[in-house]
């Protein structure tokens, strides 16, 4: 797998070149602020970036931003944020517009090299990783408005058994239904939150049950 990592902290960015050559990943660049990072990008085209929010010149958003550009420019690269902080605004457009291959981590809470490698495997695959901080900060935000309001009964139902993590095969059994029917009342909650009709790694599933948590 061909990483990209940008981090302005030369120290942990040296180290990250370090843990991931050791893991069998070749880094293709390491930088220390956005612009680096979307040149290295354009440059090298790798299956996955490492990127920190806060980085030069101005230390407020610049990762996420570049993030964004990436993820605009080049949408089958993966994405990983690992950054101390939650940068609510920009991280809600990352999570909400993409279809997959996104993962947010808080550095702090990054305790285990094999969670961190699986991580990046899993954002390199499609799927939408995130700390359950970062889930808890963007549910924050999103409460503002209640986006269930156009769904039915059933189709409630349905979500608020997602949102316990069930299959769709248990789910049909809950609700003495039909498997397809379970499908066809997923297919209709996609549609009414207007989420991506594409779909990497379950993604839409994850936001659907992102807005059913925040309302």
């Amino acid at each position: 797998m061909r990483v990209v990592i940008a981090e302005d902290s030369a120290l942990l960015r040296q180290g990250m070149v370090l843990l991931l050559g050791e893991e069998g990943f070749e880094v293709a660049a390491a930088v220390g602020d956005g612009e680096a990072l979307l040149a290295a990008v354009a440059e090298h085209r790798p299956d996955v970036c490492v990127v920190d929010v806060r980085m030069p010149p101005t230390f407020v958003d610049e990762g996420l931003r570049a993030a964004l550009v990436i993820r605009s420019r080049w949408p089958g690269t993966g994405v990983l944020v690992l950054s101390q902080y939650v940068e609510e605004r920009y991280a809600f457009d990352l999570v909400g517009e993409s279809t997959g291959g996104i993962g947010y981590l808080l550095k702090d809470r990054v305790s285990d090299v094999d969670d961190f490698v699986q991580t990046l495997e899993r954002v390199r695959a499609g799927e939408t990783v995130l700390d359950p901080e970062v889930v808890k900060q963007l549910l924050t935000r999103s409460r503002r408005q209640d986006p269930l309001t156009a769904l039915t009964a059933r189709e409630r139902e349905v979500l608020a058994l997602m949102a316990e993590g069930e299959s769709n095969a248990t789910i049909a059994t809950a609700l003495t239904i039909t498997h397809s029917a379970v499908g066809k009342h997923i297919n209709n909650i996609f549609a009414k939150l207007d989420l991506p009709k594409e779909d990497g790694g379950g993604h839409r599933r994850v936001l659907a049950v992102l807005r059913y948590l925040g309302a």
